[in-house]
């Protein structure tokens, strides 16, 4: 695992108390233990390579059917919102464990799925940088974790300046999280490119930087191509339709994705330390992950298949090389050696408790007071 003190200087992990690198050492040894005794892969398995196909199907054969058959409208709406549907799943349950290097132990499988993310429009560079280097290591530390940084009339910190329309974002916020992937596509992906340089995250040379913005053209463009001039220009559809039917996709897609961060990171039991005037988090990393994510719905199967493993937040949080099939039962681990070494583990037992708790930050976060 890379040093997270190596990774950003701004700010750094330290923690006086030898008890709690025991902690991440115990979790790990069992962790490991786990593993050698079940004799299992910390990979993917079957399972996942079947997941991929279905996910994969469910957004290539709608696109098809929307080539070959009469635009009837109810019919392609109902196509395109399956496209939406798995546009998201793609993203936590296929690209996101391919692009921490826990879908495979084959590097050349895990970067040609991970590359999925470009097929869809978006920049893999640049996720990688907001994802596994600044989320995962800074996980909701105001100005460092930009998954919580939303738009200035979005406050998900309490360190963000409040403004006095927060308080009515929660009648508003879900709108917002259905412009994620929209925004991205369009805007967010060439900001990260530009910012990440200047900040010193992207440590790439002048001319990888030139390839990063060219590729990142390109899939855009490819996407454009695909998802716009073939429907329109080949099979005669309205430009009136591709617009309504790409807002149908990417709000659908955009939502879910949002949502599903949120319900971990955005609620009423995490926590958003921020560093001493000596730029040090007083904790260790370990302890740090287990108090700003929380778990939610881990017995419901459904969810456990479509989210990736992301409603095991925080099993992923400390062990983000390790496939999401495998988190549910990591989870009973995790859980009984926080509470040895008393750690409180967060767990919302279910998506609605989950919902509830984010609404209720979200509340909270938009009085003046907090």
């Amino acid at each position: 695992m890379q040093d997270k003190n190596d990774i950003n200087p701004r700010v750094r992990f330290k923690d006086k108390n030898p008890d709690n690198k025991v902690f991440f050492n115990t979790l790990r040894a069992r962790v490991d233990a786990y593993f050698k005794q079940n004799n299992i892969s910390r990979y993917g398995n079957k399972s996942m390579v079947w997941k991929t196909v279905i996910l994969m199907c469910a957004y290539i054969v709608p696109f098809v059917l929307l080539l070959v058959l009469p635009p009837v409208t109810w019919v392609g709406f109902c196509l395109w919102s399956l496209m939406g549907l798995s546009l998201a799943g793609i993203g936590m349950s296929v690209m996101h464990d391919a692009n921490h290097g826990a879908y495979s132990r084959k590097k050349i499988i895990n970067r040609l799925l991970g590359f999925s993310l470009n097929l869809l429009g978006m920049g893999v560079f640049n996720w990688k940088l907001q994802h596994n280097v600044l989320h995962h290591t800074y996980t909701n530390i105001y100005e460092l974790d930009e998954d919580i940084d939303g738009p200035s009339i979005l406050r998900l910190s309490p360190h963000h300046k409040y403004r006095k329309i927060h308080k009515y974002q929660q009648f508003y916020v879900f709108f917002l999280y259905c412009l994620l992937t929209l925004n991205w596509y369009l805007f967010k992906d060439f900001i990260q490119l530009v910012r990440y340089k200047k900040m010193g995250v992207n440590k790439s040379t002048p001319k990888q930087y030139a390839w990063q913005i060219t590729s990142l053209i390109l899939s855009k463009l490819f996407y454009a191509f695909y998802i716009i001039f073939v429907p329109i220009y080949w099979l005669n559809y309205d430009w009136q339709q591709i617009v309504i039917a790409l807002l149908v996709l990417h709000f659908i897609a955009g939502f879910i994705l949002s949502v599903t961060f949120q319900l971990a990171h955005t609620v009423s039991e995490s926590s958003y330390p921020l560093p001493n005037e000596k730029n040090i988090i007083t904790n260790d990393w370990a302890i740090h992950q287990v108090n700003t994510t929380v778990d939610f719905a881990r017995n419901s199967k459904f969810l456990n298949w479509y989210l990736g493993g992301l409603n095991f937040q925080v099993e992923h949080h400390l062990f983000p090389t390790i496939c999401h099939v495998h988190y549910k039962s990591l989870s009973k681990i995790v859980e009984e050696t926080a509470k040895e070494f008393g750690i409180v583990y967060s767990a919302n037992p279910t998506l609605m408790a989950a919902i509830k708790s984010h609404l209720a930050n979200i509340k909270k976060l938009g009085s003046a007071s907090v």
